[in-house]
């Protein structure tokens, strides 16, 4: 189904890669993020010493709304292709989500691994919604 040339079936695939490149990232950096974020698996479990499902939810609707502009970008600037996907969502981070981290993590005194990480893994879901996006053609 498409609205306004976007495909809502390659807006939901783009978030449900996006998710779980996220969790692949971070099982995989989970200790030095923890590290850089100053916290340990304790204080981020919470008092029931299991992670919240808020988190992940959350997670994932933001994706989904990355992922519906992103095609939105993708299919008002152009043809839809594996190109134009992964331009888009490189100029996306680019522009948008690393300068936004850098200057958010800069004035909270945030330690520069922590950008680099998080950073990582917004370039990384925005590269592959753009990929899941140009592949599906919007």
């Amino acid at each position: 189904m498409t609205v306004y040339g976007i495909d809502y079936l390659a807006v939901l695939a783009a978030a449900v890669a996006a998710w779980l490149v996220g969790a692949a990232w971070y099982m995989a950096l989970g200790k030095p993020w923890m590290a850089a974020l100053g916290k340990t698996r304790e204080e981020l479990a919470g008092p029931t010493g299991k992670p919240s499902a808020g988190p992940f939810i959350v997670s994932f609707v933001a994706e989904l709304a990355m992922a519906f502009v992103l095609a939105f970008f993708v299919v008002r600037l152009g043809p839809a292709t594996l190109g134009s996907g992964i331009t888009a969502g490189f100029l996306a981070w680019l522009g948008f989500v690393a300068t936004s981290m850098v200057v958010n993590h800069s004035f909270s005194g945030a330690r520069p691994m922590l950008t680099v990480i998080d950073g990582g893994h917004w370039l990384a879901v925005l590269l592959v919604e753009g990929i899941v996006i140009g592949a599906f053609g919007a």
